[in-house]
C-alpha cells in the first residue's frame, strides 16, 4: 500500500495532524511566543459573551481548551468546546473536569448541533485554519439562537508600517526558529506566520460575516491591531 504524504491529504486533514504533533508544547510555544498577551485578548473576548448574559457557548477550534475554560467566567452553564485535533482535545480534557464544560471532536464546517442551539459562539485564533471558511460562518450562524452573537477572535497584520515591520520580523524571522527549537516541528511554525497573511482584511471579513447573514458586525483592534476582535449578531 502506497503510504500517505502531505501531498495526499487535504488542507484540513494537514492541519489536524500538523496541531496533533505539537498538542504537547502548544500551551508552553504559546505563552512564550504571545509574551502572554493572548490573555489579555481572551478576556475581551469573554467580557463581550458576558453581556449576552449566554446559557450555552460553542467554542470552535478550541484547541487545548483555554478559551472554553475562560469562557466559565462568562456565568454560561453549559459550554461545548470543539476542535477537528483529537490530541489538542486531550490535553484540553486534562486541564479541567469542571461541570458544565465538554470537549468533543467535530469539523468547524459542519457542526453536530440543532439549530439555534447555542446563545453565544466563539473562535480564537482558528477562523483562519478553516478550509471553507464562508461554510463555516454560515454554520455558525445556524446554530446560534434568534438573540446569539458570534465573537471572533484573530491574530492581525498592524495598521503601523514600523510595527507591521517588526511583526513580519518576529513572525517570519524569529518564530520559526523557537517553534522548530522547541516543538522540533518547523511547518507548524511556518505555517502560522503564512496563515495570518493570508487572512483577509478586516473590511472583507466583516463582508464575508454579513454574506454569512450576520447583522450589527463590529471589528475592534487590539495591542496596536496586532489581534482584532470581531462581534456579529445573529
Amino acid at each position: 500500500m502506497k503510504p500517505v504524504s502531505n501531498s495526499d491529504l487535504s488542507q484540513k486533514e494537514q492541519v489536524a495532524n500538523m496541531f496533533d504533533s505539537i498538542s504537547e508544547r502548544y500551551d508552553l510555544l504559546n505563552g512564550v511566543l504571545s509574551m502572554g498577551v493572548d490573555k489579555f485578548w481572551r478576556k475581551v473576548m469573554v467580557k463581550r459573551v458576558a453581556a449576552q448574559r449566554p446559557t450555552a457557548v460553542l467554542d470552535i477550534a478550541t484547541g487545548t481548551g483555554d478559551s472554553a475554560i475562560a469562557l466559565k467566567k462568562s456565568g454560561a452553564r453549559h459550554i461545548v468546546g470543539i476542535d477537528i485535533s483529537e490530541q489538542m482535545l486531550e490535553v484540553a480534557r486534562k486541564k479541567t473536569a469542571a461541570a458544565g464544560i465538554a470537549f468533543i471532536k467535530a469539523d468547524g464546517e459542519m457542526l453536530p448541533f440543532e439549530s439555534a442551539s447555542f446563545d453565544a459562539a466563539t473562535i480564537a485564533f482558528g477562523i483562519r485554519n478553516f478550509e471553507n471558511r464562508k461554510q463555516g460562518l454560515r454554520e455558525m450562524h445556524r446554530v446560534l439562537n434568534s438573540k446569539g452573537v458570534l465573537v471572533v477572535l484573530e491574530l492581525s497584520l498592524p495598521q503601523s508600517a514600523l510595527l507591521r515591520g517588526m511583526y513580519k520580523f518576529y513572525f517570519y524571522g524569529l518564530l520559526p526558529l523557537v517553534g522548530r527549537m522547541v516543538s522540533r516541528n518547523s511547518y507548524a511554525y511556518r505555517y502560522l506566520p503564512n496563515s495570518v497573511g493570508e487572512f483577509p482584511r478586516q473590511e472583507t471579513f466583516v463582508a464575508e460575516l454579513k454574506e454569512a447573514g450576520f447583522s450589527e458586525v463590529a471589528a475592534r483592534p487590539l495591542t496596536f491591531g496586532l489581534s482584532t476582535i470581531f462581534e456579529a449578531k445573529k
